[in-house]
């Protein structure tokens, strides 16, 4: 539907149709066809005034992308920033390819002299958990609005740990260059663990497993009872084939966390390809059931099995682990 037609149905359901809440929805359609035009905001402004409780009432419990969308601009009109943030990353994390950061209200200095540098960065995080795909030339300039808030509000309010947030899309979007600089910004605030693993993850998407080992190695400096790292520099080992560092690295993360599943589980894999035992196989066939994530656990199983002398008996059961049963 045009913009037009959207708005001249809003304005009758506003009036004549006696349904504001109707209206809101045909307004951010007209929205969504040029989220720049400052006259579907002006209408929706106009129905905050107007019919605030049924409006608000429609957009309370938002499920629809409308609702998402007609949400983040009320709450920029009741002074809410970091909400409003929130709910527009949610419009663009389900929908990148439209500009929705070029609406007015977004580049308004009422929302980026207020919302928080922690409001956005959560928004920014909100954008990455769609799963959809940032990282393509239509996404980046839709983003554009976006990129220079978070470069705006990190400026004046510069807090570490939520820099090293926002730089996570940066990497998503495939700005590696930006995503390391900003992580950079956030050292000269304050070194945080955060920062290198966001780093470590941004050198990931570079395809420089040096760099990202050196980025966790530091990490695990901040923290050196962090098994999780531990696991992470291990996992790094053994792609390069060096299983007896890989089990080290396991040894050392257990000393922190020996109850912990999948770090037991990892260990065992390590060992048996450094020369271990079976029992150290039969550990790992125990314990993958439990494991929390199903491609970690396959990958486990998938090395593990490249040993030699295995049993036949083994191998169907690693294989039947792997299909899930």
């Amino acid at each position: 539907m045009s913009r037009s037609a959207s708005l001249a149905i809003a304005r009758v359901m506003a009036h004549c149709g006696g349904s504001p809440a109707e209206a809101v929805a045909y307004v951010v359609g007209a929205v969504r066809n040029d989220p720049a035009d400052p006259e579907p905001y002006a209408m929706l402004a106009e129905l905050h005034r107007q019919s605030g409780a049924e409006v608000a009432a429609a957009v309370a419990e938002p499920s629809s992308l409308w609702q998402f969308l007609a949400g983040s601009y009320l709450c920029f009109l009741d002074g809410d920033m970091d909400q409003a943030a929130r709910r527009l990353g949610s419009v663009i994390g389900y929908r990148p390819d439209i500009a929705w950061g070029s609406a007015p209200w977004f580049s308004d200095e009422r929302f980026l002299g207020a919302v928080t540098v922690t409001g956005l960065a959560d928004a920014s995080v909100i954008i990455t958990d769609y799963g959809t795909d940032l990282d393509n030339d239509l996404v980046r300039e839709c983003l554009l609005p976006w990129l220079r808030a978070i470069d705006v509000v990190c400026g004046r309010d510069p807090v570490a740990e939520q820099m090293a947030r926002m730089a996570i899309l940066l990497r998503f979007c495939g700005q590696a260059d930006q995503s390391l600089a900003l992580c950079a910004r956030a050292d000269a605030v304050r070194r945080t663990i955060l920062a290198e693993v966001v780093r470590a993850g941004t050198w990931s998407f570079l395809g420089d497993r040096q760099q990202q080992a050196a980025a966790l190695r530091r990490a695990l400096q901040l923290d050196p009872t962090n098994w999780s790292l531990h696991l992470d520099l291990a996992d790094l080992a053994a792609e390069d084939g060096d299983f007896g560092m890989a089990a080290e690295l396991v040894r050392q993360g257990l000393g922190h966390e020996s109850e912990d599943v999948t770090l037991r589980a990892a260990g065992a894999a390590y060992r048996l390809l450094d020369g271990g035992a079976l029992t150290d196989l039969d550990l790992l066939l125990e314990l993958a059931p439990a494991l929390p994530h199903v491609g970690y656990r396959n990958g486990l199983i998938e090395h593990a099995l490249t040993a030699e002398n295995l049993r036949a008996d083994r191998i169907s059961k690693g294989r039947q682990l792997q299909a899930g049963n």
